[in-house]
């Protein structure tokens, strides 16, 4: 069995596995205050989702108008402090989780579990925790959201694939998010059998033209991979781009 991965742009990723299309961090506008995306959306590949995973509260993660998109009654599953925020907008399922918790879309399970990153929306906005997802069925594949290391990394496992941050949309990562030698120090705690750099790439503030931190992250994260987890498969996608996940783990 497989899953198909598309990466939409930056946090936001569609993974189709056993029939079920889930959309992680939806952000879909061609601009997001200061920020302009580089490439568009591909809108029709967004059809048909059957759940929404958001990872925190920040403004690049959770993003009102891309939801509203995807429409009201879908399925959204956010962390615990976080459904407020969607309620009052009149989102009709929402799911709040803590780390550990599980929810069972079809014949896939997402598991909530623990993210390093402090995020809230402003002193007067929601506060909750970050996190990641495992998404399990034939496949069984790492969405880290936004994360700094974390020793619990290595109780993730086994992973067919993990989905990890490198960047962000500035000249630099910034703190409680993974660079490309903190993503492949995570490699070698994750122990993935292929690896998929998310969160580069995709926005820049508008007054940077064409900065070299659009396109070196994902090369360094190469350079980085090679030296430090030369066992595990590289992918880098282009935006829009797709690649299929085969199952690896062996099951007695």
């Amino acid at each position: 069995m497989s899953a198909r991965i598309t990466w939409v742009g930056h946090s936001t990723v569609l993974i189709h596995l056993d029939g079920v299309r889930l959309l992680t961090d939806p952000v879909l506008r061609a601009r997001l205050t200061h920020l302009r995306r580089v490439a568009p959306v591909d809108q029709s590949a967004l059809r048909g989702v059957d759940a929404i995973l958001v990872s925190h509260v920040h403004y690049d993660h959770l993003d009102l108008p891309s939801l509203d998109r995807l429409g009201r009654s879908v399925p959204v599953l956010v962390p615990r402090g976080a459904g407020p925020l969607l309620r009052r907008r009149r989102f009709e399922r929402v799911v709040e989780l803590d780390v550990g918790d599980d929810v069972a879309l079809g014949e896939v399970t997402v598991t909530a579990t623990h993210a390093e990153h402090r995020a809230d929306r402003g002193p007067f906005g929601a506060k909750a925790a970050s996190l990641g997802f495992v998404v399990s069925g034939s496949v069984r594949a790492y969405f880290a959201g936004d994360t700094d290391l974390f020793d619990g990394m290595a109780s993730l496992g086994p992973l067919d694939g993990a989905l990890l941050p490198i960047w962000g949309w500035g000249p630099v990562a910034g703190e409680g998010h993974l660079d490309p030698r903190k993503a492949a120090q995570a490699l070698t705690l994750l122990r993935p059998a292929v690896a998929i750099p998310i969160h580069w790439g995709t926005y820049r503030p508008v007054h940077y033209l064409s900065p070299a931190w659009l396109t070196e992250p994902p090369e360094q994260f190469r350079r980085e991979v090679a030296a430090l987890a030369p066992e595990v498969e590289l992918r880098i996608l282009p935006l829009g781009g797709s690649t299929d996940l085969e199952s690896t783990i062996e099951t007695c």
